[in-house]
């Protein structure tokens, strides 16, 4: 359905495009990052043996609230110098 680097919202709407990325694998774990004062973001689904990226038209906060809203944690990493965010389901 999605593959790497798609521009899977394109005059759709980016929390339903990303809820449906998302629920392809509830349980995994996610990066998303964005220039700054970009207007979209990238995510991708960490998966060792698919890895799939997406674009929505999401800036970094709004990035951030909605994966926060659909049960995720999301922090920068612990390695300095990087500036992407890791967000992990939180346990239900």
């Amino acid at each position: 359905m999605f593959s790497d680097k798609v521009k899977a919202n394109e005059g759709g709407d980016a929390k339903e495009t990303l809820q449906q990325f998302v629920s392809l694998r509830p349980n995994g774990q996610y990066t998303f990052d964005s220039e700054r004062g970009a207007s979209q973001s990238e995510i991708c689904r960490d998966d060792p043996n698919n890895h799939e990226c997406i674009k929505v038209r999401m800036n970094s906060k709004q990035m951030f609230e909605a994966m926060q809203s659909l049960g995720f944690y999301c922090a920068l990493p612990i390695e300095p110098g990087k500036t992407y965010m890791e967000c992990r389901p939180l346990p239900k």
